[in-house]
């Protein structure tokens, strides 16, 4: 398979005063004691190191005692608004274990690591830079996959619940190794994971940027596949760049799907999983559309990008739908307006 680079950096775009509008009026706005940058008034800063001495590419940051109790306050404050709707209670005995900081990505995210110290459980949340596409991409999450996921914004910060899973690319290196049931529910969910992106164009969705929630059955285990990463929500010009089967890091995974899995098989778990997405959409019409509206008026791409995913699609679909869109937004209205005619055409790889 070949793989999918971006071909630059992603800038950040302007939230603009519609979507806060709409993030207002669904509770995604809230007033938050800190802001992404009190984050980095860090003095010090060590590498994190997994439990196999491999670097994580994520780096522990210190602050001085005198910013510490407000930041780390602050902080606990945030993950009482995220979980319990700001109930104070919550507070007395939570702390801030460690803050961890990756400039690796463009939002350079802040991982805050939260303990109870009843019983040293703990929790994490996430502090990132917020632009509209990823914005875009997590309300699109909510409202067209089978997962949850909670969020909240104020300005330019972006506080976002931790997604509980194995990251991708450690559960390929350490989890096919498995039963043919397992394996071939594995490659069955990769499948409908690879559905739901192409649908609404999630981009990037290489193995570092998903996890895999496993949950113990009857017998054997069932398998999801969650995206942790919303920065390229239809950025990109490449619709190859929208498949995570075209993706190398994924290949494992693929490679299961070609062991295990008939065209007929494939074609029948994404034709159920391009089903779910349509009740989905279906079930939360006014708001998918309010979203998709104001997306259609907002800019979170370039003319040449929105040009090449026009004529990419078009050639895929042979549909002529896409030819009067002048944006990201139309061209994801006329993806789904494809998949709720039936007319959603998939490639096959296995």
């Amino acid at each position: 398979m070949k793989g999918q680079i971006p071909s630059k950096k992603k800038p950040s775009f302007p939230i603009s005063r519609p979507l806060q509008n709409y993030l207002k009026d669904h509770n995604r706005i809230a007033n938050l004691p800190l802001e992404y940058d009190d984050l980095l008034r860090y003095t010090s800063a060590t590498e994190l190191i997994d439990s196999e001495g491999v670097d994580t590419l994520w780096e522990t940051v210190y602050y001085s005692p005198s910013d510490m109790p407000e930041i780390y306050s602050a902080l606990t404050n945030i993950y009482s608004i995220l979980k319990a709707d700001g109930d104070q209670e919550v507070l007395e005995h939570l702390t801030v274990d460690r803050v961890d900081y990756c400039t690796f990505g463009n939002s350079k995210p802040f991982r805050i690591r939260i303990i109870n110290r009843l019983n040293d459980n703990y929790d994490h949340f996430y502090v990132k830079k917020a632009d509209a596409s990823r914005l875009y991409g997590l309300e699109l999450e909510q409202l067209l996959s089978p997962n949850n996921i909670s969020f909240l914004v104020e300005g330019v910060t972006l506080i976002e619940e931790h997604v509980a899973g194995i990251p991708g690319d450690l559960f390929c290196k350490n989890h096919l190794d498995d039963n043919v049931i397992n394996q071939t529910r594995i490659a069955k969910e990769f499948v409908k994971f690879n559905e739901r992106c192409f649908v609404r164009l999630l981009g990037d969705m290489r193995a570092y940027n998903f996890v895999v929630d496993i949950t113990p059955d009857i017998e054997g285990s069932q398998f999801r596949v969650r995206a942790i990463d919303f920065d390229q929500q239809c950025y990109e010009g490449r619709k190859n760049f929208y498949m995570p089967q075209y993706f190398k890091d994924n290949n494992p995974i693929v490679f299961l799907g070609m062991e295990h899995m008939s065209v007929e098989t494939v074609r029948q778990y994404q034709l159920e999983e391009r089903s779910l997405i349509a009740r989905r959409a279906k079930s939360v019409h006014a708001r998918l559309n309010e979203l998709l509206k104001i997306m259609s008026t907002d800019v979170i791409s370039t003319a040449p990008k929105v040009a090449q995913l026009k004529t990419d699609l078009s050639e895929h679909h042979e549909s002529n739908v896409f030819a009067n869109c002048r944006n990201m937004g139309e061209i994801v209205i006329a993806n789904i307006q494809l998949l709720l005619a039936k007319d959603f055409k998939q490639s096959i790889v296995y």
